[in-house]
């Protein structure tokens, strides 16, 4: 099966959070919170996806108050933290939503996403992920984790779609090009 073949498939996209929708930097302060950095074109792109009616989920291992709070700004109601395994968490979540391992794209960056590689229609790995998920990628990001990977997958995903310039439109009022 083709990348595209592999795209066109895709109604679902669920996203690991330290690594891909952050950098993967946490930092600690003296009064206890927790912050991360989040990409603004990241969101952008989610924006798009749920432009189209596709939903997304974010299924993390660590469990975050911040992760929860952008998850809030984004609109994003399916959020799964604290999951050291995620394979069985994925399932849950397909399961409940109503969609097939082939209509689910996965983006991670670690060792613990690789159970997750081998049960979706599209296993996307950030560049900077490490080698072992690097190898089982069905597609690897040429942007990092945390820099605009997510929506670099998103708008592959849109153009195998032949959404991409349709949803431009609607969404912002003019083209992509």
């Amino acid at each position: 099966m083709t990348l595209a073949d592999r795209c066109r498939k895709i109604e679902l996209l669920v996203l690991d959070v330290d690594g891909v929708l952050s950098e993967g930097n946490i930092i600690h302060a003296s009064d206890g919170a927790e912050l991360k950095n989040f990409f603004v074109r990241d969101g952008s792109g989610i924006a798009l996806w749920r432009a189209c009616g596709k939903p997304v989920a974010l299924l993390s291992g660590r469990s975050s108050e911040t992760t929860v709070l952008r998850a809030r700004e984004l609109r994003l109601e399916q959020v799964i933290q604290g999951s050291h395994e995620k394979l069985p968490r994925f399932r849950q979540l397909l399961a409940s939503m109503g969609f097939r391992p082939e209509q689910a794209c996965f983006v991670g960056d670690d060792v613990p996403d690789a159970p997750i590689f081998n049960n979706c229609g599209l296993a996307v790995a950030v560049a900077d992920a490490c080698p072992e998920l690097l190898r089982q990628a069905h597609y690897v990001t040429r942007t990092p984790g945390g820099r605009g990977a997510v929506r670099e997958v998103i708008e592959l995903l849109l153009r195998c779609q032949s959404l991409w310039e349709e949803t431009l439109a609607r969404v912002y009022g003019r083209s992509g090009q």
